[in-house]
């Protein structure tokens, strides 16, 4: 019950010293991008080329990714679990060694996706660092990574990487693209470029940056910026029927979905409270009430709106 957690990694030393860079992916055992570029990484990356030292953990939640879901046995999600305990369940044990491997490091990438239930737009994020050396190296780690959302938020949020990262003083960010389940090409070669965008811009490696494509920079400090769980909750256990699509632009009032019982019988629509961009949205039908079904990105223009 209580085996210590071990997690499947490697690690390239390169020639000249350096930073050390961790790179986390399969967090949660359905988000399938990271897993496959981390994969790739492994296979690019040459000593001869580097300056520092790049760990690399393709999966991080090993028992949430056999089961092929995105949480292990216990059922805790390891992005609220964080800094774990060493003598408790699965997912604590894994939140501890996690977190032991985090503190070890100079800087973090943490590469997510929408896993089984969700689509995600391309987006970077990164807590507001109370530090402002380490939130402008965050921002700086951020732009590198070159997604089109760039997206600051609380840092007061706890339970995450993230979190562990900042009580240790560590810059980090985390990425998410698509998911449904899928393991999308283009989010495979995305998270690539963007973790070696990410160590140009640490002087870990040389080479030509990708022609830029951000198209939203957003920082917001509210409290629960950034927790997207709780967005959006469907008021009951039902089938989930969505009205919009990624990216598409919503106002106050405008229908993002609804949810109905199996006869029909009751139904009731989810309005969106904010002005701006899709950001992510549920496409696995079945929805137990409390679940979210998705988050609105407000922009800076849609103020108003």
């Amino acid at each position: 019950m209580n085996d210590p957690v071990s997690m499947r990694r490697k690690v390239i030393e390169g020639d000249v010293a350096g930073p050390h860079l961790l790179i986390l992916g399969g967090v949660h055992g359905d988000e399938f991008e990271s897993m496959r570029a981390i994969r790739r990484l492994i296979r690019f990356l040459e000593p001869v080329d580097l300056r520092g030292r790049v760990s690399l953990i393709p999966v991080v939640n090993e028992p949430a990714f056999w089961r092929g879901q995105r949480t292990a046995e216990d059922g805790l999600d390891l992005a609220r679990t964080c800094p774990g305990r060493a003598d408790g369940s699965i997912t604590e044990r894994v939140a501890h060694a996690v977190s032991a491997e985090i503190r070890t490091a100079d800087f973090l990438i943490d590469l997510h996706s929408g896993g089984a239930i969700m689509r995600f737009l391309p987006t970077v994020g990164y807590t507001l660092h109370p530090d402002s050396r380490i939130l402008d190296t965050q921002r700086r780690m951020a732009t590198a990574f070159n997604l089109p959302i760039v997206w600051g938020t609380s840092s007061r949020l706890d339970g995450r990487t993230l979190s562990v990262a900042r009580d240790a003083r560590i810059p980090a960010i985390y990425a998410e693209w698509m998911g449904a389940g899928e393991c999308d090409p283009a989010g495979v070669e995305g998270y690539v470029e963007g973790c070696l965008g990410v160590m140009r811009e640490l002087d870990m490696i040389g080479g030509e940056s990708a022609p830029p494509r951000i198209e939203h920079v957003i920082e917001d400090d509210r409290d629960g910026a950034g927790h997207i769980q709780v967005n959006y909750p469907a008021p009951f256990d039902g089938f989930f029927e969505s009205r919009v699509e990624l990216e598409q632009p919503v106002r106050p009032g405008d229908t993002i979905g609804v949810v109905t019982d199996h006869l029909g019988d009751r139904e009731e629509a989810v309005v969106s409270l904010q002005a701006g961009i899709v950001l992510c949205l549920r496409v696995f039908s079945r929805v137990r009430e409390g679940e979210s079904l998705g988050a609105v990105l407000e922009l800076p223009d849609s103020a108003g709106k």
